[in-house]
Order: structure tokens, then C-alpha cells, then sequence
């Protein structure tokens, strides 16, 4: 009998199965190091890349947009068939075919790759693409291929084909900032997604495997020839006709980028950035695609810009000139008159001329929505906010809080306040008065032996001009800005009163306890102090400025939303005293330009020490503006043309013409408590029927004159 004789002796089979169980070990570790690098797929049904943060106007016009990268999310029906199917023919003839891979493609570009010996081949299909492009990264090694394969297979087995090609177009970088088809279209033609041609998708298209070598502005050549052959792969798949690959060719290429479009707005763009970025952070901000909605109205934000940069541009070429402006003969704080030619600068001097700057604000009176903001001239030239961030003197735009201390004290707009010269000094601790009695002239010699002391500091304040008018009613120092009033009402309510007064009215800024205050010698932000000068037309109560109404994520929760709060501050009946003297500022004071509105404005100018700052501030009972022009470098105005508030007041009125036109023209509501009789306006005292001279003043009930 014949023994049959083993094959292979047991080492050999042990040693052969040892192997193959060392073989699927490490095969085994391996995938666990391959999976152990992939995200779980159904992160991409979750998958938010970085969106734009869009802001809105109060029109829900849209006005700017934050963003980091380039990019907007569209639904694939908004994206043109010629540009899916360029796509398609393109990067993955195959796409709705595949499982997610091409094993074709990848033993073709292996082959490639071994005998070039380099990997440059990706056989790539658009599902890989996509897995690549969300959660992997670029560089090229055979595990990231591996992973890429895998996935590729996952989220082909977990979302279709529709599904994929359209996070695909969206998630796309093609140069320049843009990721995705419809920032694309925008960046290259400067058009909607839904109005390119045959010829600008195949651009597109074209630029995907190098954005940077098929730039059309930077290579047009390469570009040209890149559009052409994706026109012939699209023509030979029969994705377009030969009439359409004929006409697609001859489309001209995008000579240069779209010139970045000048935008109004961008001081409250760039405010609201500061407000918002803090609290919600960079990433939110610029990247989570938040709506943000906001108090501005955009179209009058564009013709304000447009108004002031003109005015401040003529008044700039006048300096140049050295030409003064015409005179307003109602005008308390009248401009300078013309010079001759021989006072005319030379072309250096010319030169040497800083520019004028300005700022302009509107709100509304009694929700404080912000409806215009303007910083300066130039948001390009300088992102400093003269609305919100500069500190400058009020100059006489701050005499309505000594008004207002008076009125608390007592006085009514009949009451006789002194218009006389009166010198202060300063005794180390406290500003006193000197001698209440004394004319001008003894006034001037007794401060020379003030002046020679070193212990003593001395102050004569003049009115504009250098006229004062003896005694004059409350009304009349308003309506003609007299500071030699102001300074007197100051001292007999203290400075201190005046201050509590501004404090609740809202302004925040250090103000010093001195007689000086009552002229504007502290510095303030221009939007609290229209907000404290608003609440008096808001019938004494103060509300906020805001900017933003609310803000919602990316699929409309909203995150914030403002409510509004209103704080008592002023009595009603105080307020419409004030508002009403206010009133004759702009019907026959220093601010009379106001006027030809037609309207009924209650408002103040203010002109600083040697012409530095020159404001107005104006309201109805619907809106509030306040205007600033001068120099940043704090430049006087003494020498050339004079400008004053009452020049700001003139573009304040063109610019309100404009804003004003819709709003209705209602007068300051009366409340109760307040009652009307016919003064003389020279003495204050109640006039007969039949007097000539007379005026209808309002009194809170009980404090009308009680002789004639």
C-alpha cells in the first residue's frame, strides 16, 4: 500500500498561516488608522461653510455685506443648466453614473503618476472633490486618497446625486476671493447668477483646476483657450449645439475686475461693526451668515453724503480763494464779508489749506432710531467717525442746558436776563463775579489789577460782535445766542445746575463746574449730543440712539432685537418752553436759514473760539439732525472766510429739504399746563389788545407777567 504524501509539510502551512493572520492584523490596523481620520458623514447634512453676514437697511435693502470668504449658498434650480452641465461634462462625465469613484480613472492616473513619477494625475470625481474640499485636506498621499475614496462612497450612499452637485457649486473656489458659482458670477462679470451666458458658465468651469493660471484679467489668453475647451467637451457630450459652440466662442472675456463699487454708508457700516463684533465675535460676525437689520435709510444716507461733500468742496475752494461768504443780515453769528483780490492766497498758501471736514447725523425723536450717519468726507481717506467718536466744543449748540437750568429755576421766557459785560475771576477754589454794576469800560480797568496778580485768573466774556443789549428776555438771548446772557444766567442758577441738567439729558462727557460751560467749552460726541438735545423735543423724555433693530442666525432666529427705553428727564411743560424759544432760533436768530423750510424747526447753532467747530442742531417733531464741519487738525478759521454755525446750518437745510419731503408738517404738541398771552418782546410785560409791538408767548399756567 502507497501512503499519499502531504503537499506542503506543517512549518511551511504554519508559517503560511501565521502570515496571513499577521497580514489581516495589520490590514486590520491600517483601516482602523484610514477610518479613524474620517469625519462621520452625516456631519454633511449639518455641513454650514462660511457664509456672508448680509446687513439691511429699514427698507430691507440690502447695503453691505460681511464676509471673509467670497460666497453665497444657492438651490441648484437657481443655477443655469449650461453651468451644471459643463460641470458634469467636464470634471466627472460619469457623475450620475459612479458610485462615488471612478476605478477607471484612478488605474489611469496611477499609471500616469508611475511613469512621470509624479503625483500630478487625480482622477478625481466630483464626489471626491467634495469630500476633499469639506473635510480633507489638499495635500496628495495615498491615505488621503484612500479616505477621500471612502467617503466619496458614504456620502454618495447618504445623499443624491442633485443633492451632491449642488453643495459642489457652492462650495467651489475659483479665484479671487470666490467660493462657489454665484460669487463667481459676480466677481468675474459682475452679474447674477441667473444672467450668465453659455460662454462665462464654461469660463467658470474652466477655472476650477487652476483659478490662478486660467484668471481671465491676469491670463486671458489661457483663460480664452481653457472656456474654448470646455465648449468643445460640452459640444461633443451634447450638452450644447454647434450654433451655441459657435456663438459661445465668440463671447468677448472680462477685461478687468468690476471696479468695487462706492457705497453709502460705510461710517454706519463700520459703526455697527464695532457694536456687533465684540458681542458676537470675528467668526460669527464674518462668517455664520447672519441678517443683520438696521435703522438706516439708505437713500437718504446717499443724498446727505452727497449734499455735504459738495458744500464742504465749495467752502474748501473759498478758503483756496480766500473769499469769504455772503452775509445774512438776520444772522447773529454772521459770516466774514468778501475780501478784495489782494487778500486772495497764493497758489502755495492754496496748497497749504487742510481740507474741511464734516459730520452729520439723523434720528428719529422718539424711538432714537438712527436713520442717517455720516462720519466724513472720505471713508477711503480715514475710518475716524466725527459722528461717534470725535470729541469737539459745541460752542453755542450747548446753551439750551442753561435754558433749561433757568426754566427749573424759575424763569419763564419773558423774564429780563442780563446782557451786560460782566468779568469773572478765579480765586484758587471758586469763579466769582466781580462787580455786577460797573459798565464796560471801568470793567476793563478794574481786571488790570486782577491781571497783575499772580493768585488770579480773570475772565471778561463778550457777546458775538461785541454789542450787548443792556437787559433782554429769556427768549430773545436764545434766539440771538447772547453769551454775555448765558454767561449771566449760568452764574445765577451755578454751574452745577447746568450740569445735572446735561446729565440728564444724556450727555456723559466730563463737563468742568465753571462759568465758561455755559458757552461750550467741554467737549462732546456728536450723537449724544443730538440724543440730549432731542429729549427736549420729545417732550422731556430721552430715549437712546440705536442702530440695529435686530439680528437673525443664518435661518432666521433671531439673536437680538431691540426694545426700546424711554426715561423721564423733563418736565413736558419745561420742554415746550424750551422747544418753543428754540423755535425763534430758526425763524428770526442766528439760524434763520432754517426758515425756508417752511417747516416748524426748533434748533441751535454753535461756533467755537476762533471758528474751530461750527454746528447746528435741528428738530422736528418727528426728526433730529445734527451738522459739524471744521478741521481734524483743530484748525482756527479766523483768517480767510469765516465760517460759523450758522454756515453748517445752510447745508443742514439742503440736506433736511431732501429727508424732510414725506414727513408731515406738524407742529411740537402743546401739553397741558400751558397757557399763551401777548408780551411786548422788548420788556417782557404783558401788551393791550391794541399794542402794535407784541408777541404770543408761552407760560406754564400760573406764570404769565402779571402787569403791563
Amino acid at each position: 500500500m502507497i501512503r499519499k504524501k502531504f503537499l506542503f509539510s506543517k512549518p511551511v502551512i504554519f508559517t503560511a498561516l501565521t502570515g496571513l493572520f499577521v497580514f489581516i492584523i495589520l490590514s486590520a490596523c491600517f483601516m482602523r488608522y484610514i477610518f479613524s481620520g474620517l469625519p462621520p458623514v452625516y456631519e454633511m447634512e449639518e455641513y454650514t461653510p462660511s457664509l456672508t453676514t448680509k446687513v439691511y437697511d429699514r427698507h430691507n435693502h440690502l447695503i453691505h455685506e460681511f464676509s471673509i470668504e467670497k460666497r453665497s449658498m444657492v438651490p441648484l434650480e437657481d443655477i443655469p443648466v449650461d453651468l451644471q452641465n459643463a460641470v458634469v461634462a467636464m470634471e466627472d462625465r460619469n457623475f450620475f453614473k459612479h458610485a462615488g469613484f471612478s476605478l477607471r480613472g484612478i488605474i489611469r492616473a496611477g499609471l500616469y503618476d508611475l511613469i512621470t513619477g509624479r503625483a500630478k494625475q487625480g482622477a478625481s470625481t466630483l464626489t471626491q472633490q467634495l469630500s476633499r474640499g469639506v473635510f480633507l485636506t489638499q495635500e496628495k498621499k495615498l491615505i488621503r486618497k484612500i479616505r477621500e475614496i471612502i467617503l466619496a462612497i458614504q456620502i454618495e450612499h447618504r445623499f443624491s446625486k442633485q443633492e451632491i452637485l449642488q453643495l459642489y457649486l457652492n462650495e467651489i473656489y475659483l479665484g479671487s476671493g470666490a467660493y462657489g458659482v454665484k460669487s463667481a458670477a459676480k466677481k468675474y462679470f459682475d452679474k447674477d447668477l441667473s444672467e450668465i451666458t453659455t460662454g462665462e458658465a464654461a469660463l467658470l468651469v474652466g477655472l476650477i483646476p487652476a483659478p490662478g493660471r486660467y484668471n481671465p484679467f491676469a491670463n486671458p489668453d489661457m483663460a480664452r483657450n481653457r472656456r474654448n475647451l470646455v465648449l468643445d467637451v460640452m459640444y461633443e457630450q451634447d450638452y450644447i449645439s454647434r450654433d451655441e459652440l459657435k456663438k459661445a466662442k465668440q463671447e468677448p472675456l472680462p477685461v478687468r475686475p468690476p471696479a468695487p463699487e462706492k457705497k453709502p454708508g460705510q461710517y454706519f457700516i463700520e459703526h455697527i461693526r464695532r457694536i456687533l463684533e465684540p458681542k458676537y465675535g470675528m467668526d460669527v460676525l464674518w462668517k455664520a451668515g447672519l441678517n443683520i437689520y438696521t435703522t438706516l435709510d439708505i437713500e437718504q444716507q446717499a443724498l446727505a453724503e452727497k449734499i455735504m461733500n459738495q458744500k464742504l468742496q465749495e467752502y474748501d475752494e473759498q478758503v483756496a480763494k480766500g473769499l469769504g461768504i455772503e452775509i445774512d443780515p438776520n444772522d447773529a453769528e454772521a459770516d466774514a464779508p468778501s475780501q478784495t483780490d489782494e487778500e486772495q492766497a497764493t497758489p502755495q498758501e492754496r496748497d497749504s489749506y487742510p481740507r474741511l471736514q464734516g459730520a452729520f447725523m439723523v434720528r428719529d425723536v422718539k424711538t432714537g432710531a438712527v436713520r442717517v450717519l455720516v462720519g466724513g468726507r472720505e471713508f477711503d481717506e480715514s475710518k475716524f467717525n466725527r459722528a461717534t467718536q470725535a470729541k469737539r466744543q459745541p460752542g453755542s449748540s450747548f446753551k439750551p442746558y442753561v435754558w433749561m437750568a433757568a426754566l427749573q429755576r424759575g424763569y419763564t421766557p419773558a423774564t429780563l436776563v442780563k446782557d451786560l459785560p460782566t468779568m469773572f475771576y478765579y480765586d484758587g477754589r471758586n469763579w466769582h463775579t466781580f462787580d455786577e454794576n460797573a459798565d464796560l469800560y471801568s470793567l476793563d480797568l478794574a481786571k488790570q489789577t486782577f491781571i497783575a496778580g499772580k493768585d488770579f485768573n480773570v475772565w471778561v466774556p463778550q457777546n458775538y460782535g461785541g454789542k450787548n443789549d443792556g437787559w433782554v428776555t429769556l427768549r430773545r438771548g436764545l434766539e440771538k445766542s447772547k453769551n454775555l446772557v448765558a454767561v449771566n444766567l449760568i452764574d445765577a442758577v451755578t454751574p452745577r445746575a447746568v450740569i445735572q441738567v446735561a446729565r440728564k439729558a444724556g450727555l456723559t462727557a466730563n463737563l468742568p463746574n465753571v462759568p465758561a460751560l455755559a458757552l461750550g467749552v467741554s467737549v462732546v460726541q456728536m450723537d449724544e449730543h443730538l440724543a440730549a438735545l432731542t429729549t427736549f423735543a420729545n417732550g422731556g423724555i430721552h430715549t437712546d440712539n440705536y442702530y440695529v433693530e435686530r439680528v437673525e442666525d443664518a435661518n432666521g432666529r433671531i439673536l437680538e432685537q431691540h426694545i426700546p427705553i424711554e426715561t423721564s428727564a423733563f418736565s413736558p411743560q419745561h420742554s415746550y418752553l424750551l422747544v418753543n424759544m428754540m423755535k425763534g432760533v430758526t425763524q428770526r436768530g442766528s439760524g434763520a436759514t432754517v426758515a425756508r423750510l417752511g417747516r416748524n424747526v426748533a434748533g441751535k447753532t454753535g461756533t467755537t473760539q476762533s471758528h474751530r467747530d461750527m454746528w447746528f442742531v435741528g428738530m422736528t417733531p418727528h426728526t433730529a439732525a445734527a451738522a459739524w464741519m471744521g478741521y481734524d487738525d483743530d484748525t482756527s478759521h479766523e483768517n480767510g472766510a469765516r465760517f460759523t454755525g450758522s454756515t453748517t446750518a445752510r447745508w443742514w437745510t439742503e440736506i433736511m429739504e431732501q429727508i424732510l419731503k414725506e414727513e408731515p408738517n406738524d407742529d411740537f404738541a402743546v401739553p397741558e399746563g400751558i397757557s399763551f398771552s401777548y408780551i411786548n418782546p422788548t420788556t417782557g410785560k404783558l401788551t393791550m389788545p391794541t399794542d402794535r409791538n407784541k408777541f404770543l408767548e408761552a407760560f406754564i399756567t400760573g406764570t404769565e407777567p402779571e402787569s403791563f
